[in-house]
């Protein structure tokens, strides 16, 4: 499936580049949206008030999703919203479909900055299997920054000027959108 995103600009890009061109799990085109338009016509359009950008790199994540606890929205009153480590871990009794559930809910956190790729490897089997359930990608090391382009894999993120991230998409997959 053809989808053309419409953005306020497109980085690292050609000048003037503000739309993106999606077919199926990799990139088509980038460049003006006219032009882009007037080649892909039948495709999709999706228009974001924001910038695209290369998706983020987490470098922590393991310490992120097995050596923290991201509380479930209806613990909230007892544990609060923010990950819970070290002693505090320590005393939730983690059992491995609480340890499925927090990774969930932190892959949701890091998927709503933009990232997605990961650093690993998981060890644990309950976070490893949401992680591979997830789509983010798990990498050696931190990909090089290069800008978006024909051929390339469709994984971005679209930012606001602010810096928030409203959309993630992965393999020209919308993994988050922010509402």
């Amino acid at each position: 499936m053809l989808t053309l995103h419409q953005v306020g600009a497109v980085r690292p890009a050609p000048e003037g580049a503000d739309a993106v061109v999606v077919d199926g799990a990799r990139i088509a085109a980038v460049g003006p949206y006219a032009e882009l338009h007037a080649a892909y016509g039948r495709a999709r359009v999706r228009r974001w008030d924001g910038v695209l950008t290369p998706g983020r790199y987490e470098p922590d994540a393991v310490a992120l999703l097995e050596a923290a606890y991201w509380p479930d929205p209806r613990e909230a009153d007892e544990l609060g919203t923010d990950p819970l480590t070290g002693a505090a871990l320590a005393r939730l009794g983690m059992t491995d479909t609480r340890w499925g559930a927090s990774a969930r809910r932190g892959l949701q956190r890091l998927l709503a900055t933009g990232t997605t790729a990961l650093a690993g490897p998981f060890t644990h089997p309950s976070v490893r299997t949401a992680v591979t359930r997830s789509g983010i990608k798990v990498v050696a090391a931190a990909p090089p920054e290069a800008p978006l382009a024909p051929a390339a894999s469709a994984d971005f993120a679209i930012f606001t000027e602010g810096g928030t991230c409203v959309a993630t998409a992965i393999e020209g997959r919308l993994l988050f959108r922010r509402r």
